[in-house]
């Protein structure tokens, strides 16, 4: 582990992470598909990059540091931030460890849509089960406020929530967040590794 972090990865993780933390914060709202307190950024492109080029530790400190600068900004008390996190590791830990010992242009696709997979599934029960019933608790939330934040369109109430939610809103918004990301990190990858590879040079 000690010949892991040298000066020179660690200067490229910085900049990776840099970089993720200021996507972080442009989010994209896209409040008339999903709730209003789900917003796109491709904060995860740049974990991904440095896990593809600097393995899954790597990649996965990038999420983890970048949440944690953002903690002191919270606007959800870290709920928020707390989900983000989980879906950002899983996506990341997941296709990077993988693309570890598929480098090619197939081991890529694939290692994306494992890591997609893996991080719609951890967000769908992440979602139900932990920052739901956290959103309810620590920011004194009700089910029907919660509704009322869903696009008017769909007509969510308290009875119906957790059926609109599960598959009109966090299946569908992290499969669109999978698959940008995943995009970009594909079209990206190598020309950002290279750049990335020349610092220390």
């Amino acid at each position: 582990m000690k010949n892991y972090f040298t000066a020179r990865k660690i200067a490229k993780i910085a900049i990776m992470t840099a970089l993720s933390y200021v996507l972080y914060l442009i989010n994209i709202p896209l409040a008339f598909m999903f709730p209003s307190f789900l917003a796109l950024n491709l904060s995860d492109v740049p974990a991904l990059i440095g896990g593809f080029s600097m393995g899954p530790i790597a990649g996965g400190i990038i999420v983890l540091v970048k949440i944690l600068l953002k903690l002191p900004f919270s606007h959800t008390m870290c709920v928020g931030e707390l989900s983000d996190l989980l879906n950002g590791l899983t996506f990341v830990i997941a296709s990077s460890l993988f693309y570890k010992y598929n480098r090619t242009k197939k081991g890529a696709v694939i290692s994306l849509i494992i890591g997609s997979v893996c991080s719609i599934l951890v967000a769908t029960v992440c979602n139900l089960y932990i920052m739901i019933p956290l959103y309810l608790k620590v920011m004194g939330f009700t089910l029907d406020k919660i509704a009322s934040l869903c696009p008017p369109s769909f007509n969510v109430t308290e009875n119906n929530f957790y059926t609109y939610y599960t598959f009109g809103a966090v299946i569908p918004f992290n499969l669109l967040r999978c698959l940008l990301a995943s995009v970009i990190t594909f079209l990206l990858y190598k020309s950002l590794t290279k750049l990335i590879n020349k610092i220390g040079d």
